[in-house]
């Protein structure tokens, strides 16, 4: 995992049981860490600028830093090691994409203590974060990180045509040698800032084979919940403005897409959530988290780090949705399905998991006993298609556009009701004038008019011989929140279009009344017996 899963959560305080990550205790890497960063980056600064070479990803510095200290290195209370940095060129290019200087880069990893995180994973990885919040420092293994190594030149490609992300970031490659013992450490971008409140962590895959939390991690304070937890916590999703939506989604496809061609599979989503709507205790203890550094001299902000600035497109709140708390530490706006204000801070982790042998037997071997489809590993195409359209469909969804109030459509449509009502008036009046020349022409006698109407109920083959009164209706469909009823009786006054003048079948009246159109058809004297002569109702 290449976050802080755990929002920030210091190591459990028993002062006098240290962890240890291949029998060296924490505070040793940590220390070792600091001195060769401190000397490697400051080495590296002598160095003149120029553009990135195919062979300098390949590139392995190493320095011995013995106890007791050197002509170039200081002394230390820690064993004697060597500190390796892989492609050291390469990696400032990334950080200078990023603007990050190296005097920030050195103060964020060397000035404070490094504080050690509890682990949220199931790789036994090491988590240390800086005393500013701006970078994660993770143990990786071998393998891992030799893959990295061979990723950089297409990592390198994909950071120049799209700086906005949110793949990992990745600032530096280091490992530390002692005693027979290789600790390899990557150093990346900080997803969940400590000093804002996580209520909700998730890590998603998009997958349901045992994607549940453990008791065991149901039991930390901050807990690192799965994909059926969030199911069935937040079984409705997540909602954005549509243009947050459309960026991020956008953004998720552009990285599985970048994913996939390297063939990599397993990652996650990491997703933290923060409720605005939550009780003043709370926003009191979080202002205070929130002092800033003063000893810092101009505090750094690396670009792209938060997850606003890491979708495509600008760095905008969404229409409104947040509006309370300015301070939102880079966070997307959302709203929960219960309407809660929310911002939710996340990005892509565990990128470093190829589809290799090994892992084409474990989806082999899983396959056959389990759903295969259901499984976490699979092959990259189809990991990263189940990715999106879990994250599409069930993540997170689009805020629909609200409608206007009615009052304000009533007002807004009166005019347009208005002027249409003439236009429908005119074009009935002229055809119901042709038709009846064209009827008194033909000798049509009223009798068979009513034959043909009514057996166009019981011979749906048969057209209607007024289809120019549907067609009138079908042109009041464009006036909003308006209505067309064709009814026998209606009660309040009404204009007559047509009286019951001799040579017409009945009498039809418009009435434009509180935003509605209403068509009255009343039948005349002569088929005012027959029931079956009534009009069909037409609805908007």
């Amino acid at each position: 995992m290449s976050s802080a899963a755990g929002n920030g959560d210091a190591a459990p305080g028993k002062q006098n049981e240290e962890k240890t990550y291949k029998k060296t205790a924490s505070s040793a890497i940590k220390g070792a860490i600091q001195l060769g960063i401190g000397y490697t980056v400051g080495n590296l600064t002598s160095k003149p600028d120029r553009d990135v070479l195919m062979q300098d990803f390949y590139v392995v510095e190493s320095v011995f830093l013995p106890s007791e200290g050197s002509n170039l290195t200081p002394a230390h209370h820690y064993p004697d090691f060597r500190f390796k940095t892989y492609a050291p060129l390469a990696f400032r290019y990334f950080r200078e994409l990023f603007g990050i200087k190296p005097d920030d880069y050195l103060y964020s990893l060397c000035n404070e203590p490094l504080i050690e995180l509890c682990n949220p994973g199931a790789s036994g990885s090491l988590f240390f974060v800086t005393s500013d919040d701006e970078f994660i420092i993770k143990t990786v293994q071998h393998k891992e990180a030799e893959f990295l190594q061979k990723l950089l030149p297409g990592y390198y490609m994909n950071l120049n045509q799209n700086p906005r992300t949110l793949l990992p970031k990745f600032y530096g490659l280091y490992c530390m040698q002692s005693g027979g013992i290789n600790i390899r450490i990557v150093v990346m971008n900080n997803v969940l800032p400590r000093s804002m409140r996580m209520h909700f962590t998730y890590d998603l895959k998009g997958s349901t084979y045992k994607r549940r939390a453990s008791r065991k991690e149901r039991e930390k304070s901050n807990p690192t919940f799965k994909d059926l937890d969030f199911l069935q916590d937040m079984h409705e999703g997540l909602y954005f403005d549509t243009e947050t939506y459309n960026a991020l989604m956008k953004t998720l496809q552009r990285d599985c897409r970048v994913l996939e061609s390297f063939k990599i599979m397993d990652y996650s989503l990491l997703l933290g959530i923060h409720i605005l709507d939550h009780s003043p205790k709370e926003k009191e203890e979080e202002t205070l988290q929130n002092v800033p550094d003063a000893k810092r001299p101009g505090m750094q902000k690396v670009l792209y780090s938060t997850a606003m600035e890491s979708i495509q497109g600008p760095g905008k709140s969404g229409d409104g949705i947040i509006t309370e708390n300015p301070d939102t530490m880079g966070g997307i706006p959302a709203k929960s399905h219960k309407g809660e204000k929310l911002l939710l801070f996340m990005g892509i982790i565990d990128i470093l998991q190829s589809y290799r042998l090994m892992k084409k037997l474990e989806h082999s071997w899983k396959a056959l006993v389990y759903d295969g489809d259901t499984v976490s590993v699979h092959r990259p195409s189809f990991y990263a298609d189940r990715f999106l359209k879990f994250m599409n469909s069930r993540v997170f969804k689009k805020i629909q556009a609200l409608k206007s109030s009615p009052s304000k459509k009533r007002c807004n449509s009166i005019a347009a009701l208005k002027a249409t009502s003439q236009e429908v008036v005119s074009s009935v009046s002229q055809e119901w004038k042709d038709e009846k020349r064209d009827l008194l022409t033909e000798g049509q006698s009223f009798s068979s008019l009513d034959e043909e109407a009514l057996g166009s109920r019981h011979r749906p083959d048969l057209v209607p011989s007024t289809p120019s009164l549907f067609e009138a209706a079908s042109l009041t469909t464009t006036i909003s929140s308006s209505s067309l009823y064709v009814n026998e009786h209606y009660p309040h006054d009404r204009t007559t279009l047509y009286s019951n003048s001799k040579g017409l079948p009945s009498s039809s009246t418009f009435t434009l009344e509180e935003g509605t159109i209403y068509l009255t058809s009343e039948p005349n004297a002569v088929e005012i017996e027959d029931d079956n002569a009534s009009v069909l109702d037409v609805y908007l």
